[in-house]
């Protein structure tokens, strides 16, 4: 007799709510400003430095490990209230940043290549696996996470500039900082519609569940079926959505304090004029992620557990799992991983300006 496909009612619901969260940018965008500048935030080292600190961290420092953002102008059709039409302006948005969105591609990819060991290791403590140090599959699901994370980083970019330009039109008087962590929280909701999946194989692969994308792919697709996939989706909505508020506030504050040292050691003429340059933000924003990747260590573990949990031990949903956590082995098992997960963060940020910066001036060399 065939086996019956067993299905999880929680992953059914995760893979709908993650379709829902995904047509999220058809329902929010209403008529976006015409010639909106968009993204007024990254300027290599070479141009002026960010300007709006909110958007630039919004897209420049991502959760898993690169993306930047451009200047660009477009122009909106007066009509953005059909599918249609949000498309188009996705599309137009996407392209007119293609130059840079293939470096940022470029710098993900290496920097997420690069630090991907760490990140092997950290899930390997966080499900308790003994020997976590042990060289053997340091990159295995390198592959699959790298196809998740470039069209993601598109998905994420695109997205959060349509969000952005909606509320920015439907709320006129509120700040903008608001407005752009509201954009990036929901670009990176839109995003995980995508990136869900990849992230599923990849932590089982890195688990030791499966040998191989191949059989990842079959495993979860015979055992739960499309549900499958987006085994942990709520975990990693519970881990992202906090992540981004810790990460805005964090980099707004020590900005801040930057900013004022830097003018405190500054001529009286030029101390109105002080601002970060790239390379000051993006140490800023390294340690704005830093610090934020500690504090929401707990929810990372959860979202961990959540998706290599083959055989529903940790209850399949966020509570249920932090319970189970705490009961085996105390409030102390929700920091397990801490350190990785922290040492991840920075590097992959220098890793990925230090990337896009160089791609950047190679592209304009052949331009």
């Amino acid at each position: 007799m065939a086996k019956q496909r067993s299905s999880h009612p929680s992953r059914g619901k995760a893979a709908l709510l993650s379709l829902l969260a995904t047509l999220l940018t058809l329902v929010i965008s209403i008529q976006p400003s015409s010639a909106t500048k968009i993204c007024p935030s990254f300027r290599p080292i070479t141009r002026r430095p960010f300007t709006t600190a909110a958007a630039c961290i919004a897209t420049t420092l991502p959760l898993r490990g690169g993306g930047a953002a451009a200047t660009i102008t477009t122009t909106t059709a007066t009509n953005t209230n059909t599918p249609s039409t949000i498309l188009k302006s996705f599309i137009q948005t996407v392209l007119n940043a293609r130059t840079h969105l293939a470096a940022a591609a470029v710098a993900r990819a290496v920097s997420i290549f690069g630090m991907y060991p760490v990140d092997t290791i950290k899930t390997r403590i966080q499900i308790g696996q003994g020997d976590a140090f042990r060289l053997g599959g340091l990159y295995s699901g390198v592959a699959g996470s790298l196809v998740g994370q470039v069209p993601y980083g598109v998905l994420t970019f695109g997205s959060y500039e349509i969000y952005k330009q909606s509320l920015l039109s439907r709320f006129p008087n509120t700040k903008p900082a608001f407005i752009y962590a509201l954009a990036a929280i929901l670009g990176d909701v839109t995003g995980s519609g995508w990136l869900c999946p990849s992230e599923v194989m990849k932590q089982q692969l890195q688990a030791g569940i499966y040998p191989s994308m191949g059989e990842a792919l079959k495993g979860i697709w015979k055992k739960s079926g499309f549900g499958g996939f987006y085994q942990g989706f709520t975990g990693g909505l519970a881990r992202d959505v906090p992540f981004r508020v810790a990460q805005l506030t964090t980099f707004e504050v020590t900005k801040s304090l930057y900013l004022r040292a830097k003018k405190s050691t500054s001529t009286a003429d030029n101390a109105d004029s002080v601002s970060l340059s790239a390379l000051e933000a993006a140490i800023c924003g390294a340690a704005a992620g830093s610090f934020s990747a500690a504090i929401t260590n707990p929810l990372d573990k959860i979202k961990t557990l959540m998706m290599t949990d083959t055989t529903n031990a940790y209850g399949g949903s966020v509570v249920a799992c932090a319970t189970k956590i705490v009961r085996d082995e105390g409030v102390g098992g929700l920091f397990k991983g801490v350190v990785p997960r922290v040492g991840y963060i920075a590097p992959s940020v220098c890793i990925f300006f230090v990337t896009y910066e160089l791609v950047q001036q190679k592209m304009k060399k052949t331009d």
